[in-house]
């Protein structure tokens, strides 16, 4: 159809783009129609086709127009973050890159959403989609994937401009129902109880589907008296990865050597004598063990969130920061090393639990997919607002204290296994 309401164009650098998809309940027409008109380009509705039922796509045939090339440029580098693409198809351009370590100029600027890019007349899947890379092709094998800026080699072929890539937004009909009522801003005022259950379904429905869970965490785990349940979880088979810094573990082995946890008893809140002392104690004996595992397999750790990820084959990656003491000998000091790491490792993850940890969480989130549903928990919602600011969308939160999140959620997991 063709509305009346539709703009005549009239600008000098027109493109054609269509959108398809479930663009009018994911708001994704009237964000491409937005982002045309706030940057003064002009559009006309040539064709649209609306789905009839909730599962139905719709597709919209748009004349963009502008008075520059340059206006019309941004207008369709904007744009094509919604998934409009050309109808006009063209292959993607390369320039192969001039210096190390960084990318051409106007080298494309990825997002973490399902890219393609067209490649001899055909459209390639993007591999380790990620926010803020590049994109490189191999010739070869005709593949392409995203490449972070430091890890660009001269000659290395890097997508630049945004012909012949397109993206595939998360849409809300795609999505499920599991995370719909808590999809809303943040807010203290949630109901926790059902929130904790939807979580736990969730994590209980990804491990009995052969899914991967990722648990980012921070040192609260620790203070709040929450590491028996967090070790439940580990036990269970409910984490496949921990993210975490220096001072999650150190606490951790800090309570298990002398139960406290930044020299506060962990079961009494009285501050320990010398206890300040402690978790430097910690750090140096378990350097003079070796290593974490050492402890654990020479019997001198016996309790803890490390303790039980090393007997339980869980895989753990502790990044450190300038202001660790120590630090432990497991912990990666040098952040782009770090960042290499996580990178490398998240790639079949299918959930994420972000809990108390603001700086870890955002470094995560920049590097997932859309795709992956992120759970962030913590007492100070600027955490959840910061993800969501800094482009990882799909992610929801909950404005609770980490202890009766993480008690609740084990006793819900439970309840599931018995049923």
């Amino acid at each position: 159809m063709k509305p009346d309401s539709a703009r005549a164009t009239d600008g000098p650098f027109v493109e054609e783009v269509q959108i398809e998809g479930h663009i009018i309940d994911s708001l994704l027409l009237p964000k491409v129609l937005d982002s045309i008109t706030s940057r003064g380009g002009r559009f006309r509705i040539k064709n649209m086709t609306v789905g009839q039922e909730r599962h139905d796509p719709s597709l919209a045939v748009i004349e963009v127009s502008a008075d520059t090339e340059q206006g019309l440029n941004d207008i369709l580098a904007q744009i094509a973050d919604h998934g409009a693409v050309a109808t006009q198809a063209h292959d993607c351009r390369l320039v192969a890159a001039d210096l190390p370590t960084a990318f051409p100029e106007g080298f494309y600027s990825t997002t973490n959403q399902r890219t393609e890019v067209r490649l001899d007349g055909h459209w390639v899947a993007v591999d380790n989609q990620e926010m803020d890379c590049g994109i490189t092709v191999d010739a070869k094998s005709k593949r392409a994937r995203c490449v972070a800026m430091l890890d660009v080699a001269v000659g290395m072929p890097i997508v630049v401009g945004h012909a012949g890539v397109r993206v595939f937004p998360q849409q809300r009909a795609n999505q499920g129902q599991v995370f719909e009522f808590m999809s809303s801003s943040v807010s203290t005022e949630k109901p926790k109880g059902a929130a904790v259950r939807e979580i736990a379904r969730e994590m209980f429905r990804t491990r009995q589907e052969g899914g991967k869970i990722l648990i980012v965490g921070g040192p609260a785990i620790i203070h709040t008296g929450s590491v028996e349940h967090l070790s439940a979880l580990l036990r269970k088979g409910y984490v496949n990865q921990l993210f975490a810094g220096n001072a999650l573990a150190t606490h951790d082995i800090e309570q298990a050597l002398f139960g406290t946890s930044l020299g506060v008893h962990v079961e009494r809140g009285d501050l320990a004598e010398a206890g300040h002392e402690h978790h430097l104690r910690a750090i140096n004996r378990v350097r003079r063990w070796g290593g974490i595992r050492q402890g654990v397999e020479s019997g001198a750790l016996k309790s803890g969130i490390m303790y039980e990820c090393i007997g339980n084959n869980v895989d753990f990656l502790l990044a450190g920061s300038i202001r660790d003491d120590g630090p432990l000998p497991e912990v990666i000091t040098d952040v782009i090393d770090a960042q290499r790491q996580m990178r490398a490792r998240v790639h079949d993850i299918t959930f994420c639990l972000m809990i108390a940890t603001t700086l870890h969480s955002i470094a995560v989130g920049n590097l997932l997919p859309a795709w992956v549903k992120v759970v962030c928990v913590d007492i100070n919602p600027s955490t959840v607002i910061k993800l969501s600011d800094r482009g990882s969308f799909q992610t929801v939160g909950l404005v609770t204290d980490v202890e009766p999140f993480l008690r609740i959620l084990t006793q819900e997991i439970e309840a599931l296994e018995k049923k």
